[in-house]
């Protein structure tokens, strides 16, 4: 017994960035192993895009492991406080949604959330059932529970209140409402990304000032780098791998990260154990394994996860199609560079040339591509991202800009 409950313990805490209060947390897996009791996850989406990315499934693969181990998962859509707009990590308010906007993309969570959680143990709610009720009476007394001065600490309202950007009121009321739900839904456990810290202490603070006779636990996952591996994995970024994305489209997103982003890739999207990563991780180290072939690995099983056992494999072997039309290796020497680097310079450190000047002589003779693309101007300077490097028909290499 006291084994399971630490083999428990150590796959609820992969991949976290902070835990609050672990105590509560053994304490309920403790109660599901000794008596059978389940206790109840919470975990949050403002319905604000119809679908899901990466980014998203850390935390829903976190809420699948706690149902191994008790957890009933509390996928709460926020359908009410969609219509109010969180400016978590944001420097402006955040444009709100129609109603009718906000229940069409909950259907689309709803489908997609059942490829990771287990129907049976998820109960699907709407805040909209208990904060349209709270009618203005409520929302006074709620808001009566923090004051301005403790709203500011939170570090992007301080931001934008020293900046002079306005701050609408009824943001102030969003952490209250997510605290809130927490104290209507009865939750044990939340959830949430490391920028959410501020509202999903809220809940603790007002299951206690409602006299709830608990405060939940809270668990909250990293932020995953999108493809470019420098900003969080976002739509509005466009560095993102949706569930929803074709499995070849999703293959070839997922071999386009950086051999060290591949890592926390592993960490947290893969069901392998940590030993498991560990192992390959060492592999790369003594080059009994090449970095290509393990992100292979991750990409295949990603892919099967959404798109059925099988797919990852087809996937590889028509990503390896495309590339041998275009005449690309699907294994080139990598390289990582500063942003800003001159083309040439780049050239010259990726070994494809030997010097500036034969670089610039081959960028006006036509013989420099950019992702297939022809490169014209000798004094371009690359930004951050990932791009294949060619001169020539034969000599290629895949530069990592940060």
């Amino acid at each position: 017994m006291e084994e399971k409950i630490k083999n428990a313990l150590s796959e609820i805490k992969r991949g976290c960035a902070e835990i609050i209060d672990i105590e509560a947390i053994e304490k309920l897996v403790r109660n599901f192993y000794e008596k059978g009791e389940n206790f109840y996850v919470k975990a949050g989406f403002d319905p604000t895009a119809p679908d899901l990315h990466l980014g998203h499934t850390v935390l829903i693969q976190k809420l699948a492991t706690f149902q191994r181990y008790g957890g009933i998962v509390q996928f709460l859509i926020g359908d009410f406080t969609a219509t109010i707009g969180d400016p978590t990590g944001k420097s402006e308010t955040r444009k709100v949604l129609s109603t009718e906007q906000v229940l069409q993309n909950a259907e689309t969570y709803k489908e997609q959330v059942f490829k990771i959680l287990d129907p049976e143990k998820t109960e699907v709610m709407f805040n909209s059932k208990w904060l349209s009720q709270l009618g203005t009476g409520g929302i006074i007394n709620l808001a009566s529970n923090l004051t301005v001065a403790r709203m500011l600490e939170r570090d992007d309202f301080s931001k934008r209140y020293s900046s002079n950007t306005p701050i609408a009121v009824s943001e102030f009321i969003y952490p209250l409402l997510q605290g809130y739900d927490s104290v209507a839904m009865g939750t044990d456990i939340e959830m949430g990304g490391t920028d959410q810290k501020f509202n999903l202490l809220m809940g603790r603070t007002l299951q206690k000032a409602y006299d709830c006779k608990k405060q939940q636990a809270v668990l909250m996952t990293p932020l995953l780098e999108g493809l470019d591996g420098v900003q969080k994995m976002s739509k509005s970024l466009g560095n993102y791998v949706g569930v929803t994305d074709k499995a070849n489209d999703m293959f070839g997103k997922l071999l386009s990260i950086s051999d060290d982003l591949m890592w926390k890739y592993y960490e947290l999207l893969s069901t392998k154990s940590l030993e498991e990563i560990k192992q390959l991780q060492e592999g790369v180290e003594n080059e009994s394994l090449h970095p290509k072939k393990v992100k292979e690995e991750l990409a295949m099983e990603i892919v099967d996860r959404y798109h059925g056992k099988g797919a990852g494999e087809l996937a590889k072997i028509e990503f390896e199609k495309i590339f041998a039309k275009k005449d690309i290796p699907t294994d080139m020497p990598e390289y990582e560079f500063d942003s800003g680097i001159w083309i040439c310079q780049a050239l010259v450190d990726a070994k494809l040339v030997n010097s500036t000047s034969q670089a610039r002589r081959d960028v006006k003779a036509g013989a420099v591509k950019i992702n297939q693309e022809k490169v014209t101007d000798e004094k371009l300077n690359l930004e951050s991202g990932e791009f294949i490097l060619q001169k020539g028909k034969k000599n290629f290499a895949k530069i990592t800009i940060k």
